[in-house]
C-alpha cells in the first residue's frame, strides 16, 4: 500500500468545501434559516453555562487530535485518485456508511445504553429536547469512540475492496455522516409540502425521540435500518418548540 499525502489532502479540501457549499445552499432557503436562528436563541442559554462551554470544547479538542491522528497514519493509505466507474463510487459511500452505523448501533446499545459506558453517555443525555448545540455536548471518551468508528469504517472497506478508496468518494461520505450527526439534534418544524422538509423533520424526529430518556431505541444514527431489523425501532418525536 502507497501513502498516498496528495490524496489524503484532497480528501480534506473536497470535504472542506463541499461543507461550506451545501452550508451556503440550505441556509439559503428562508425556513432552513429561521430554524438555524430559533436553535441559536436556545443554544445561547445552554453556552452561557461556563459548564457547557467547557464541555463542548473537550468534544472538540478530542475530535480534533483523532481525526488529526487518523490524517497523517492511516487515510493517506486508505484513499487515491485512482478512477473507478460512477457505481462503484457509490458502492465505496454506501459501504462506508453501512459498516459504521452497524458498529455504531451495537456500541451504542450495549456499551452507552448498557452498564459499562451508561454513565459517560448520560452527559450527552442531559438533553431531552435537544439543539444544535447538543450534538458537540459529548462525553470526551465518547467522541473519541463514535468517531474512532467513522474513520476506521474506511480502510475496513478499503480492505475489502483489495483497494484504497477514491479520495471524492471517502469525502463524501465522511460529509454525510458528518452533517446527519448534528442535523438529528437540531430543533426542526419545517412545512410538510415537499420531501426534503419531511426527510429533515423525520431524521430529528427519530433521534429526539431517542432523547426522551435514555430507555427509548434508535440506537443508529444514520438511518434508522438497524433499529427495525433488530427491533428497537421508537416511532419519531413532533415538538412544538425548541
Amino acid at each position: 500500500m502507497t501513502y498516498d499525502w496528495l490524496a489524503a489532502l484532497a480528501y480534506v479540501a473536497v470535504l472542506v468545501a463541499l461543507t461550506i457549499a451545501g452550508r451556503k445552499l440550505v441556509f439559503s432557503i428562508p425556513v432552513m434559516e429561521e430554524m438555524r436562528i430559533a436553535n441559536r436563541d436556545v443554544d445561547k442559554t445552554k453556552m452561557s453555562k461556563e459548564s457547557f462551554r467547557a464541555g463542548m470544547k473537550s468534544s472538540e479538542n478530542i475530535g480534533k487530535y483523532t481525526n488529526l491522528g487518523f490524517y497523517l497514519t492511516i487515510l493517506p493509505f486508505t484513499v487515491s485518485f485512482d478512477s473507478r466507474p460512477l457505481w462503484q463510487h457509490l458502492v465505496e459511500i454506501i459501504a462506508i456508511l453501512a459498516i459504521f452505523d452497524f458498529m455504531y448501533y451495537w456500541t451504542h446499545r450495549s456499551l452507552f445504553h448498557g452498564q459499562i459506558l451508561r454513565k459517560v453517555h448520560s452527559l450527552h443525555h442531559q438533553a431531552r429536547q435537544p439543539t444544535w448545540a447538543d450534538s458537540l455536548y459529548v462525553h470526551p471518551l465518547e467522541t473519541f469512540i463514535g468517531l474512532s468508528l467513522f474513520l476506521l469504517s474506511m480502510p475496513i472497506v478499503a480492505l475489502i475492496e483489495g483497494a484504497p478508496l477514491h479520495a471524492g468518494s471517502a469525502a463524501i461520505a465522511t460529509l454525510i455522516f458528518t452533517q446527519l450527526n448534528t442535523v438529528n439534534h437540531v430543533f426542526t418544524k419545517l412545512p410538510e409540502d415537499n420531501w426534503f422538509f419531511r426527510t429533515v423533520d423525520y431524521i430529528t424526529g427519530v433521534h429526539h425521540a431517542h432523547h426522551v430518556d435514555m430507555n427509548q431505541g434508535n440506537y443508529a444514527t444514520l438511518t434508522m435500518f438497524y433499529d427495525k431489523l433488530f427491533g428497537t425501532f421508537e416511532e419519531p418525536v413532533k415538538r412544538e418548540a425548541a
